[in-house]
This record gives C-alpha cells, structure tokens and sequence, in this order.
C-alpha cells in the first residue's frame, strides 16, 4: 500500500497509482522474469513524479516464449472505478525494438484528437514511456540486446469501461491505460478537466468551427429538445472557465454554453467554477439583479431565505419582476463571459429551468446558434 497522503481541506488523503504504473511494473517483471526463467513477488518502479512504488506481482507465468503478470490497481482514497483490477502485461521476446500494444480490456481508438492514432491502443503516451523505459533498464541489468513485445491487458475493462467517458471519447473495447505522474491524487479534478480538454480537441480535430458546451445532465437532455440539430456537445460539469479557455486555446470560433439556471445564475457573479463547495451567491446574484430591476426590500427578503432557483424566480414572477431580472442578469452573464474570452471568440449563453423551460439568452446568443445550427447541418 502506497504510503503518500495529501490534505483536502482537513482531511487527510492516502494517494494511488495509476493504470500506468500499473502496466509498467507488470511489463518490468515479466520482462525479468523471461530473462532470468525465475518468478518474483515484487517489482519496483521509479514514477514520473519521483515516488518510488515497490508493488506485489500477481499471477505470475512463465512459458519458453514468454512471461506475464499483473498488478492490482491501488486508487488510495480516490474514488476510481478502476481501483482493484488486475492490469497483466506479457512479454515477449523480439529481434530488435519495443513494441507495445492492448489485448483483452484495453480500448482501441476510433477517432481523432486522442493521445494516439485511430486503430491503436488506448495506452497513452506517459505509459507507454514508462513502459519502455522499464523494459530496458531490464534488458541492460541481464545483458539483452534484443528486443521485446508487450500486450497490457486488463480483463474487467470492457465492463470497467461502461461507467467511463470512454464510449463518448471514441475509445472502445475497454479502458484506457493513464496517467502523467504515475500517482493517483485523491479527489483530484484534473480527470475531470482532462477530459473536457480531450473532448475540445477531438471536435476540433473533426473540423468544428464552433463549440456547444453543456453543464451537466440536465442541460444535455433540455438541448435534445430545445436544439435538436446540435447535437455535438461538450459537458463541462462545473468546470465553465477551464472548458471556455480551452475553447480559446484550440481556436474555436464560436462558443455557446447552455446549462440550468441553478449553475448558470452563478455566472452573473463571474463565477466560472459551480460547484458549491468553490462558490455559490446563486440568492445574491438574483438579488442584485432584482433590486436592479425594481424589486422592493420585502421581496428581496424573501428571495434570500429562498434555497433553490426556482423558488426564487417563483417569487420573481410573482413580483412581475421576473422578465426585467433576467434579462439583466443575462447582461452581466455576457459581460462576464466576453470578459474571460478577451475578444478571442464570440461567446453566448442559454439559461433554462426545468419549472420555466427558456428564462434568458444572452444577446449574442440567437446569431451563435444561428452559425451553429448552419455549420452542424451543412
């Protein structure tokens, strides 16, 4: 068990390693295992980051033309669905070279923008660099010159793969192999976030001008509806400021964000981040933009002891005040958008609820989905 924490707040977190490490080690001591016809029971493994892994081998085979072996996934206190799997490498003597690539569990490639090419193994660059570099340091220790296949495999990731992004990456067949440093951080965002990069850059690679991003489940379902022609979309979760930089750093054009009116109000603050536990002044906003547009003390009140959106714009409309608010607020959500993108690309917003369907677009909004709707139909 890894022994390396980092703190959230108060708590104290044990860290992991990723499917990365998990492949390099297995390729490691199979690799030594071929050259020395003798089983182990642990590897060690120098990571990315500088932490030193000494890990338990699992399963160990050792054939004339071949050894294999797996390491158990350790996530630490990360919530991974991938915690516990066994990722097996078996290695195999070559002429020359080092060839790596996925059997039974690991995903496959099937379109553009991804750390690797259409039809190749979802084994990423990182690992596959830890890979070799484990591999060799094998061969130059027992004076091999020849070189070596590797298959990582990993028999629940078919099933492992269904509660990932993967299927809408266009990686499929199983997971993918990861990882940057080598450890797993504990409830780290940067997975999150990754993907959100990884999405942009594969619509960008497929030629997309312009970019639809959604907030979450809600606002995926409330499109298909309301815009049913745009049906290529990006889910940011919480995570509006990040997808809106990358959006600007791989040249989109255009950018359109749809999303429901309890995350989105918070942009009438320039929160870009919505998730409660960075930000909320949901009430605040709304309160502001009401006393802007008329509301009395006794209504603003009632809007601050309000807990959801939508008990606060019940109010709003109660007042008569619930059309001038939201346009208002719908004004300082594209002063804040324009405000992040600093004339890069031309941004827009759609905020709905679920109780009131459509409450406000922004004004650039109808002419964005206008070049959107042209670009996604032809």
């Amino acid at each position: 068990m890894l022994e390396e924490y980092i703190y959230c707040g108060t708590k104290k977190l044990r860290c992991g390693y990723t499917t990365g490490s998990c492949a390099a080690a297995a390729a490691k001591a199979s690799a030594q295992m071929l050259l020395t016809g003798m089983t182990i029971d642990k590897v060690s493994l120098m990571t990315p980051k500088g932490i030193l892994l000494e890990l338990n081998i699992k399963n160990s085979e050792i054939e004339t033309d071949y050894a294999e072996c797996a390491i158990k996934k350790d996530s630490g206190d990360d919530p991974d669905v991938t915690n516990g799997i066994l990722v097996y490498a078996r290695v195999e003597k070559i002429p020359s070279g080092i060839i790596i690539d996925g059997g039974k569990g690991v995903g496959r490639i099937t379109k553009s923008g991804l750390d690797r090419k259409i039809g190749e193994a979802a084994i990423n660059t990182v690992p596959r660099r830890m890979i070799e570099n484990a591999v060799t340091e094998m061969a130059e220790q027992y004076g091999y010159d020849g070189g070596f296949r590797i298959i990582i495999s990993v028999p629940e990731g078919e099933m492992i793969a269904a509660k990932t992004y993967n299927p809408r990456l266009g990686i499929e067949g199983g997971i993918s192999i990861i990882g940057t440093s080598g450890i797993v951080e504990p409830m780290s965002n940067k997975a999150v976030i990754e993907t959100i990069r990884t999405e942009e850059s594969m619509l960008k690679a497929q030629g997309r001008k312009n970019l639809l991003i959604t907030i979450g489940n809600y606002s995926g379902t409330f499109l298909k509806e309301y815009l049913p022609e745009l049906d290529k979309t990006v889910k940011c979760s919480n995570f509006i400021g990040e997808a809106i930089d990358f959006a600007v750093e791989f040249g989109f054009k255009k950018v359109f964000i749809a999303g429901h009116a309890g995350k989105l109000v918070k942009l009438g603050a320039g929160i870009m981040n919505t998730h409660s536990s960075n930000a909320d002044g949901r009430m605040e906003v709304l309160i502001t933009c009401g006393l802007l547009a008329g509301a009395d003390t006794e209504t603003l009140k009632k809007i601050y002891e309000c807990i959801t959106v939508d008990d606060a714009l019940g109010i709003l409309q109660s007042a008569g005040l619930l059309e001038k608010t939201i346009e208002i607020l719908m004004g300082k959500i594209q002063f804040y958008l324009d405000a992040k993108v600093k004339n890069t690309l031309e941004i827009g917003a759609l905020m709905f609820s679920n109780k009131y369907g459509v409450l406000g677009k922004t004004s650039s909004a109808d002419s964005i989905i206008k070049w959107m709707a042209e670009e996604y139909n032809g």
